[in-house]
């Protein structure tokens, strides 16, 4: 059976930023969603944010489903489609520590990366810092991602718990971003996916202050992706809206439906205001 996929995304400024430095691409075509939550003073969160996302596009795009592009540097033990969108992400680290090197306003600027690719039945995973990827499957939810941030680290250690995690003034700290470095270590893997799954990239603007039983509930009740997408929206800024939020829904599925929404939604392309 023909894997396709639906998708839905949008980006929110929140209630106490002055702008939003979240930015998103859905491209069904490619398989390819991200989500980027960008981090720097002026704009330049913003900066890093959106070239992070047209690197990985453009990168993606170039390579395609050749599976000798970039082969020097892959990994054996993942597949082509899974090198290829580390390939795109390692990219877009060094066009944005050399823009922030170049340009004096942009010094410090960086950016999470959540980014998943769907090649058939499987799915790609790669992701730094704190914005996430989650899986629904048969009324289960599970995060995908561990976050690189100062609180996730001291949770591991022993040193806090998962509530002190979420009170303390430390939980926008991330340990690992975009641009920051002339290198970048970033966390791969893969797992097969099959029709029904939902998944959901975010930025910590909805994690932040929404629960993961919160949002399952959200995501179990009736409605399309356009409403379940806006419930989530509208819980993280009714819990305080401190950070832009981005919240993005891929379900597969096959069949007929799947292919006519492809072609009406061929691509998304969106950082909302």
């Amino acid at each position: 059976m023909a894997i396709d996929r639906l998708h839905f995304a949008k980006s929110d400024i929140g209630r106490k930023r002055p702008q939003n430095e979240d930015c998103f691409v859905a491209d069904s075509s490619l398989g390819l969603y991200v989500v980027c939550d960008g981090m720097g003073g002026g704009n330049a969160g913003e900066v890093a944010s959106r070239m992070a996302i047209e690197t990985i596009l453009a990168r993606i795009q170039s390579t395609g489903n050749d599976p000798a592009a970039d082969s020097a540097e892959d990994d054996p033990n993942l597949t082509p489609a899974t090198n290829q969108l580390a390939h795109a992400i390692r990219a877009a680290n060094t066009a944005i520590f050399r823009a922030s090197w170049e340009h004096p306003k942009y010094a410090g600027m960086g950016t999470t990366v959540a980014a998943v690719r769907l090649s058939g039945h499987t799915l790609s995973i790669a992701h730094v810092g704190d914005s996430r990827v989650y899986l629904i499957r048969n009324g289960v939810m599970q995060v995908l991602t561990v976050d690189h941030s100062w609180v996730a680290e001291q949770v591991a250690q022993g040193y806090m718990t998962e509530e002190e995690a979420e009170r303390s003034p430390r939980r926008n700290i991330v340990t690992r971003a975009l641009g920051v470095e002339s290198t970048v270590d970033i966390e791969l893997a893969e797992l097969p996916v099959s029709a029904g799954d939902l998944l959901l990239l975010c930025s910590d603007g909805l994690t932040r202050g929404v629960r993961c039983s919160e949002m399952l509930r959200t995501l179990e009740q009736n409605g399309d992706l356009g409403e379940k997408t806006d419930q989530l929206i509208a819980l993280a800024n009714d819990a305080g809206g401190e950070d832009n939020i981005t919240v993005m829904l891929v379900t597969v599925e096959g069949g007929a439906t799947g292919r006519l929404w492809h072609r009406i939604k061929h691509r998304w392309f969106l950082k909302a205001s």
